[in-house]
């Protein structure tokens, strides 16, 4: 008698079918969103469009500093990062109209009316050597003393907070506290002059 032969498995769809369940993860599954810092960049400019020199009033300008030591330096002072949110909170409101702090513009705000707008810029500058955890912890701070004044005024005005506030609502608080931060390049401790 002879050798019965084993009857093997049909591995010629297995391919396909490997195939088809990749196809199937890969539009399933949504990937991750990375939270990262919201920042609105200047539009660019027309080729066309002369550059201008922009006279800005020193009083109006905050520069935020960190160095490679990562100490900050607000204005001309050392500052804890616990102190920051409510020194740039009083630099934007400047709420005794102190003619040291940022200058208000009256601009016509629909659903507010009248309304001073500061011209307050928070100059953020840092050196190369700045670890990213204390740049990190000074960026929330920027942020949450804008967010916190954005707070206030939709309380006062809405009798809600920012955050829960519609898109047009919301647009209104935005020009009435613009989040004015400007970031230099980081420069180079200790380093070579050119």
């Amino acid at each position: 008698m002879g050798k019965k032969k084993t009857p093997g498995i049909n591995s010629s769809s297995t391919a396909d079918i490997a195939f088809l369940l990749l196809c199937y993860f890969l539009m399933t599954t949504t990937m991750g969103d990375q939270a990262g810092l919201q920042r609105r960049l200047p539009p660019i400019p027309d080729k066309e469009q002369k550059a201008e020199d922009q006279k800005v009033n020193r009083r109006n300008i905050i520069i935020v500093r960190i160095n490679s030591a990562d100490k900050l330096f607000a204005g001309n002072e050392a500052l804890d990062v616990s102190l920051l949110k409510d020194k740039i909170k009083e630099f934007i409101a400047n709420p005794a109209d102190d003619p040291n702090l940022p200058e208000k513009e009256m601009k016509q705000i629909e659903g507010l009316g009248n309304y001073p707008v500061s011209k307050g810029v928070i100059s953020l500058q840092n050196d190369r050597g700045t670890s990213y955890q204390a740049y990190i912890a000074v960026q929330n701070e920027l942020v949450k003393a804008v967010n916190e004044l954005r707070d206030e005024l939709s309380l006062q005005r809405f009798g809600r907070k920012f955050s829960l506030l519609d898109e047009d609502k919301q647009d209104i608080i935005k020009k009435a506290i613009p989040q004015n931060i400007s970031e230099a390049e980081p420069k180079d401790v200790g380093g070579k002059k050119k």
